[in-house]
């Protein structure tokens, strides 16, 4: 089976910028943020700023047929000289089962495809991860270049994309910085740009963001609490390791949810340190685990302090715990601090 032919979202940026726009782009994944900023960079390349309340039109396709879309391609824009149709939810894309009412005639689609007007550009959106390649429109549109995916970022992709952002904002991130960053947001774009906005206003212009701005200024998530918990638990520093707990506590985290992640680290330290017997490197460890390298690096750090059979064991006791817990053998709280000072112990 012949691969689907695939185009990087920033390759297509560059050619967008040169002035080659696809007359159709299938823009498909889960990372929304991206996808937004995307069709605005073609919306700006595209379309005049001054006709853009008349030349973008868009369509809802669990709504509105394909054809109707098709017809409004190639339809003379009624002001300016281009036009630009988005159309959402195209999931006949994929090889979901489509249960809405609307039937799509895709061989129209195929039709226009091999003649497309040359003042439209249409841009289809799908919450999806894959594309059925069985499909012939699939497979059409790939060898045009304009299958464009959108995965969540990781690892080098997201570093750099923090990396550009900085750039635009006239500001300087440095590397501690762009970790901890990570580590407090996760891979969430929506919220690193919302961070990344309001450190960059608070270095100034051609300021450099470092690692203990972020510390105080963005606010750490659960997840981030937890792993610090757990870095000052296996390096013993268990009044540290505590004060971390009550804290979460009185911020109303459920204990149990608390114990959760827990057991994702100490599952990611095993798994690590495994990996890393095999070989693997870090990079390729994030890969496997779907994690940021930073986080390998970290669990690895971590799992140095521990043999195999102590995180099995520190694994299985865990399980004992969410037990304990969830059938009100013991309390909540009291189960947590036991564990953390018997694996302190």
């Amino acid at each position: 089976m012949i691969e689907v032919y695939t185009v990087d979202y920033r390759t297509s940026a560059k050619e967008i910028n040169k002035g080659s726009v696809q007359p159709i782009y299938v823009c498909y994944g889960s990372e929304s943020y991206l996808m937004k900023e995307f069709i605005t960079y073609l919306t700006d390349h595209w379309i005049d700023s001054n006709d853009r309340d008349f030349a973008v039109s868009r369509f809802d396709l669990t709504e509105t047929n394909v054809e109707v879309v098709i017809d409004d391609a190639e339809t003379l824009p009624f002001m300016g000289q281009r036009k630009l149709i988005i159309a959402k939810d195209a999931t006949f894309f994929t090889a979901a089962k489509d249960n809405a009412k609307i039937e799509h005639r895709l061989d129209r689609l195929t039709e226009y495809l091999q003649a497309p007007t040359d003042f439209s550009v249409i841009l289809f959106t799908v919450a999806a991860d894959k594309l059925d390649e069985r499909k012939k429109i699939v497979k059409l549109l790939g060898e045009r270049k304009s299958l464009i995916p959108f995965p969540l970022l990781s690892g080098d992709d997201l570093n750099y994309w923090i990396r550009r952002q900085a750039e635009k904002l006239h500001c300087g991130l440095d590397d501690a910085a762009l970790q901890t960053l990570v580590l407090s947001c996760g891979a969430n774009l929506q919220n690193l740009a919302g961070e990344m906005q309001k450190l960059s206003l608070y270095v100034g212009e051609n300021g450099l963001i470092t690692a203990e701005i972020v510390h105080s200024m963005v606010a750490r998530n659960t997840e981030q609490n937890v792993f610090m918990m757990i870095d000052e638990l296996v390096r013993l520093h268990v009044d540290k390791a505590l004060g971390i707990l009550y804290d979460l506590l009185m911020h109303k985290e459920e204990p149990v949810k608390i114990l959760s992640l827990m057991a994702s680290q100490f599952r990611n330290m095993l798994l690590v340190k495994q990996l890393g017997k095999q070989g693997l490197s870090q990079q390729q460890m994030a890969t496997q685990l779907g994690i940021h390298p930073y986080r390998v690096k970290l669990a690895a750090e971590q799992a140095r302090l521990y043999e195999v059979d102590k995180l099995k064991l520190t694994l299985s006791r865990l399980a004992e715990v969410d037990y304990q817990m969830k059938t009100g053998k013991m309390d909540k709280v009291l189960a947590l601090e036991m564990f953390m000072l018997q694996l302190a112990g």
